[in-house]
This record gives C-alpha cells, structure tokens and sequence, in this order.
C-alpha cells in the first residue's frame, strides 16, 4: 500500500519517513498500523516507492496512454519513468516532501488531493493508481467516480490491486515509528476478484486483470455513467 495518497493525508510521519527512505536502516523503524488489529513493516514499500521503476511498473505502464495522472504519485518513481520515455504524465500528492522529490527527478507533479479541482479534468487518457492507490479515502467507489469524472470519454484507470481472496475491506490505517503515531486515516484493500463491483457502480468496466512479479492489476475502461434510481432516494 502507498500511503502517500490518503485523503486528508498524515502529512506528518508521512513526510518524515519519505525523508528518511533513502536509508535502508531507518526503513525497518516504519510501520503501518491497522486499527484494532496488526502492524505491517513499510520497509519494503518505502524501499520500492524511493526506488527506480522495475518490470512490474514497466509492464503497467506500457498499458497507459495519451495524457497521464499519477494519482498519490509519493516520491514519483513512475512519473519519472514516464517523463523518461517521453511522455505527458503529472503526478499529484498532497504531501509536500513527495512532491519535492518527484520534481527532482525531473517528473512534473502538482500537490493536490485527486478530490481537489484539477487540471484538464474530463480530459486525462490515463489514470494511474498504483501501489495500492485504490484504497485512497477508504471508499473505492467515490476514489474511481472522480477518477472517472477525470477521464477522457474513451480513458482508462490503470489499478493495482490485492491478490485474488482479499475481498473489499475498508480500515483506519496509522504510521508508526518507534513511540511516534500519525493520525488515523481512512484506506481500502481491493482484490483484484472484487473489483468489478466498486467499478461498475463507478461507471467503469474491467477489461483486464493480471500478475506480475506477485502484484496485481487491472485496467478499467470508462463505460456509460450510472444512472441514479429517484425511487432509491425516496
């Protein structure tokens, strides 16, 4: 998961473990902790997220096209490697620090929440919401409506998922550092078995799933808008 992208953010912790990323022994102190339940180590995140696009992000990205948002771009490894290559890509993050590191990287970035006005709204051809970003908000169907709204009529949202099992969850998730706490923020895990159900209801379709390298995706196409039942409002 990227933590990168909750909504508000725990700009906080946020900043200072983004700060501290690029050394691998300061890694292992970060933590996310779910309410009510375990800590995960973000070691291994913190470690993909400061680092260099692998095969996994490649292979996603050949899947993007036109005009790209990078949405909860974090430290903007995939920007990057998109403005490499030649392409029109922005990435937006409401942290300060990622923003920063992004545009070092040469990579264009915006520090904004997606559920803020945006640039070029209805006429991006890609949404990215890699490392998890599904879960930005904690509500899958309001994060892929906006998404959609963003998009062009013939776009699409570009998502990595959970692995086949994990379901459609919502939790409050923390950053922790040895006694140091952020604030609880809202986030989501989508499998990528359970993601049709939040897209349609977003007026998007699944056109394809797939793994590499243990991680999952799915590109979804933006398909005819839900139409709302004046009977169900009642």
């Amino acid at each position: 998961m990227s933590l990168a992208i909750a909504d508000p953010a725990p700009a906080d912790l946020y900043d200072t473990a983004l700060r501290s990323a690029g050394r691998p022994e300061e890694r292992w102190r970060w933590f996310a902790r779910y309410e009510g339940g375990p800590r995960h180590s973000l070691a291994g995140a913190l470690g993909q997220w400061v680092g260099r696009a692998d095969d996994a992000d490649r292979h996603l990205l050949a899947r993007a096209r036109g005009a790209v948002l990078d949405a909860g771009c974090g430290p903007g490894r995939l920007v990057a490697e998109l403005a490499a290559q030649g392409r029109e890509a922005v990435g937006i993050d409401t942290s300060r620090v990622a923003i920063a590191l992004t545009r070092a990287l040469g990579a264009a970035a915006v520090r904004r929440s997606i559920f803020q006005p945006l640039p070029g709204e209805g006429g991006w051809d890609t949404v990215l919401l890699a490392d998890g970003n599904i879960g930005i908000g904690g509500d899958p169907v309001a994060l892929l409506t906006r998404c959609r709204d963003l998009l062009a009529p013939d776009g699409r949202v570009l998502a990595e998922l959970d692995r086949p099992g994990t379901g459609l969850r919502s939790a409050r998730v923390r950053l922790e550092r040895g006694a140091e706490r952020g604030s609880w923020f809202p986030w989501a895990h989508v499998g990528a078995d359970a993601v049709a159900g939040p897209a349609a209801a977003a007026g998007l379709e699944v056109t394809a799933t797939w793994e590499q390298d243990g991680r999952w995706f799915a590109a979804l196409a933006a398909g005819e808008r839900p139409v709302v039942r004046l009977d169900r409002m009642s």
